[in-house]
């Protein structure tokens, strides 16, 4: 099991905004692998304090399969939204690709 920062070369891009979406690394565990992609946009209801902030969710790929989260993040920056992406374990992560 490992996660490693790749770039990007998945079809993802076709699919999500260039701006909105960025590879984060790799979950691979015996035969099954899926690529982190991680999605922001602006939150639609301005968030708790009624201002501008950020939502982020998770897409893992692995070529025409395709999970996805609910929108898990949220933020008033896009390195906030990171950060909190990089608190997860990989075994956090493989938990929660498991989930969906």
């Amino acid at each position: 099991m490992a996660l490693s920062p790749q770039p990007h070369f998945g079809s993802l891009a076709t699919s999500l905004s260039a701006q909105a979406e960025r590879h984060m690394g790799d979950l691979a565990r015996s035969d099954r692998c899926w690529s982190v992609y991680l999605e922001t946009r602006l939150d639609p209801l301005g968030g708790m304090r009624g201002r501008a902030c950020l939502a982020g969710r998770l897409h893992f790929v692995d070529g025409p399969r395709r999970l996805t989260t609910a929108w898990i993040f949220v933020g008033d920056s896009d390195q906030e939204i990171v950060s909190r992406f990089n608190e997860f374990s990989p075994m956090e992560l493989w938990r929660l690709a498991e989930s969906l």
